[in-house]
């Protein structure tokens, strides 16, 4: 299943392996706590001219200050090209994969042997 929030309200969608095309990543740019550092950072993603702030998810406003977006890409490099440069020292980027049923089973098996 796969979760995702549609007008404010959490819908439970079937997961259908193979239905990403490209690899997905977790982008996590974490900045200061001050309401500064939230500010200069917006600023700097903004005037990046990325997607990122537009589409980003922010943890500010509940103390956690760090910016999350996903994305399909082609690869690692291209997430990172997505952060301002001064920013990318900071930054997390995690290639994202999903396990069918069939693979968790397998690997319970494992786990038990």
């Amino acid at each position: 299943m796969e979760c995702t929030l549609a007008a404010g309200h959490i819908r439970v969608q079937p997961f259908n392996e193979g239905s990403y095309s490209m690899p997905r990543y977790l982008i996590e740019l974490p900045h200061g706590d001050e309401r500064v550092a939230c500010i200069r950072s917006l600023h700097a993603i903004d005037e990046f001219g990325s997607h990122f702030v537009t589409h980003a998810d922010w943890g500010c406003d509940d103390g956690v200050h760090c910016a999350w977006l996903i994305a399909e890409l082609d690869s690692r490099e291209d997430a990172m090209h997505l952060i301002p440069r001064d920013m990318r020292q900071d930054a997390r980027i995690v290639q994202l994969n999903k396990f069918t049923r069939e693979e968790i089973a397998t690997l319970i098996l494992e786990l038990e042997a």
